[in-house]
């Protein structure tokens, strides 16, 4: 009986200290999960504008395409468009885009759970990135998602191809950029408390594609990442 109560016990204690990316430590607020709402219907409508590119299509190897500190960002023209159905993880994802080198267009294809808390590829409402959140690298501050797509998807430039079957990703975060200067405050010194670098009175999306292939000179360390972000965000 002893041995039964002290092995419930640890497994207890190892549970509420693995990171639950819907329940993070020291929040104060508390919501209801989307699935338990009557009325969720899964289907997430949204446009985003004001879409900036970090880095360029050809930077030579050694480029940093996270850029927090946007010295290497600038505006493109395009919007990219959202239109998926989070419970049967499946829809569109596209971003019609004008670059310098020309038109790029870039969508997925099918959508793919790299990561169990990316549940089955399509999800709403819980927290990615920063050190402890749960779900997602370190690249960027922990954030809360509204809603995230992950999967594998191509790019074309003036219509002919350019990225065939490579990871790609956005997601509808909290402000991860200062609205006026694009910079991102991460890690920010002497930060007071556990909720991420971030403005929750703003809001944003980001994506990329990226290659398989790895290239350790880069940031991220991939041979190609292509990021952008919208500032602008339309929910329909």
């Amino acid at each position: 009986m002893r041995t039964t109560i002290l092995l419930l016990f640890l497994a207890a204690a190892l549970s509420a200290q693995q990171p639950n990316p819907r329940q993070q430590p020291g929040a104060p607020i508390t919501i209801f999960a989307p699935e338990q709402h009557d009325l969720y219907d899964g289907h997430f409508v949204i446009s985003a504008n004001r879409v900036h590119m970090v880095g360029g299509l050809n930077d030579p190897p050694g480029w940093n395409h996270m850029d927090n500190d946007a010295k290497t960002v600038k505006p493109v023209s395009g919007t990219a468009e959202i239109d998926v159905d989070e419970i049967k993880n499946t829809g569109k994802f596209e971003a019609r885009l004008k670059i310098p080198e020309g038109d790029l267009v870039l969508a997925i294809d099918r959508f793919n759970e790299f990561a169990p808390c990316q549940n089955g590829g399509i999800v709403a409402s819980l927290h990615e990135h920063g050190t402890d959140s749960g779900c997602g690298d370190n690249n960027w501050p922990k954030t809360f998602v509204y809603l995230a797509g992950w999967g594998f998807g191509h790019a074309t430039l003036n219509g002919k191809p350019l990225y065939q079957d490579y990871e790609m990703h956005f997601m509808v975060t909290q402000g991860i950029r200062d609205r006026k200067t694009l910079k991102v405050s991460y890690p920010l010194p002497n930060k007071k408390g556990p909720a991420g670098e971030v403005n929750p009175a703003t809001q944003q999306l980001d994506f990329y594609i990226r290659s398989p292939k790895q290239d350790t000179r880069n940031t991220p360390n991939r041979e190609v990442f292509l990021h952008f972000f919208a500032m602008e965000i339309t929910w329909k």
